[in-house]
């Protein structure tokens, strides 16, 4: 008889702490609806199959079968596919970690929002665990809740010990709802009449309290946002419209041309005719 005994030292005892929301299945169909949102919580989605486009942040990435697309907390994103080759994938929702990507040198500032990593070498492994995670949510037999929790736990680890890139967990940021319902607001009605005021008696909040929390969610003001959001959707008027600059201007929601023109040769180092005129150009 012989007996080999493997002891387990716990040298790198990494702890997940996190809670899985939901486990989805999704292909894209005729009735497929893009459009930009955010949640509260992290979401991963990996691609079973086909190929398609995530707009993530204002940025657009290609993604392709094995992709795992890793969406933490509060950034927007949605996402696209042709019928031709159409996306389909498996996506988590789940609360309390963020997967970070840290920088390769020193003095480069961490990826908070979001990352994509390719996993084709490691597939039979990573769609073993998810296609567990919906066996057991779709049948739902006892203690199913907590196999998902542990199974969640493994796939995290997993996907950390596969990646190519340094992904690690961290606490996910507590980020109010109340700067969630702001941003989503401003997104939707950037083009009406929009103060301090009327945001903070959105949400109850004194008006000083929001610029401090929605701050330090997002790294700028309520009302620098909603600036940059107009100037954002004036740059598509400026490219793919012949409104004029008035028009626009008073399209996105200013007030006055002139303070439009200011701001936006400031925001971009161009006047919005010369941008245009250069866009035309190229």
């Amino acid at each position: 008889m012989s007996n080999v005994l493997y002891k387990i030292l716990n040298e790198n005892n990494e702890k997940v702490s996190s809670n899985l929301i939901y486990v989805s299945k999704a292909r894209y169909e005729m009735d497929w609806h893009s459009t930009l949102h955010s949640h509260p919580f992290t979401e991963l989605f990996y691609v079973v199959s086909g190929s398609g486009n995530f707009l993530i942040e204002g940025e657009t990435y290609h993604v392709m079968q094995d992709d795992l697309v890793i969406v933490n907390a509060n950034v927007q994103h949605t996402e696209s596919s042709k019928d031709s080759n159409p996306l389909e994938y498996i996506v988590l929702g789940i609360e309390g970690l963020s997967l970070l990507l840290e920088p390769e040198h020193k003095d480069d500032q961490i990826s908070e929002y979001y990352s994509i990593h390719n996993y084709r070498k490691s597939r039979e492994e990573i769609l073993h665990f998810l296609d567990l995670l919906l066996h057991e949510v779709e049948n739902r037999s006892d203690f199913y809740d907590t196999i998902c929790q542990n199974l969640l736990n493994i796939l995290i680890l997993n996907v950390i010990r596969r990646s190519k890139s340094n992904l690690v967990i961290s606490t996910q940021k507590n980020a109010t709802k109340e700067c969630t319902y702001i941003r989503n607001y401003i997104d939707i009605h950037y083009a009406s009449p929009i103060t301090l005021d009327l945001l903070a008696n959105e949400t109850y909040l004194d008006k000083f309290y929001l610029i401090h929390v929605f701050k330090k969610q997002y790294d700028i003001s309520p009302i620098n946002y909603l600036i940059e959001k107009r100037i954002e959707e004036s740059i598509n008027l400026l490219e793919n419209t012949n409104y004029s600059v008035s028009n626009i201007s008073s399209i996105v929601g200013f007030n006055s041309q002139s303070y439009y023109s200011q701001i936006f040769k400031r925001k971009t180092g161009l006047t919005p005719a010369e941008h245009r005129k250069k866009h035309r150009k190229k």
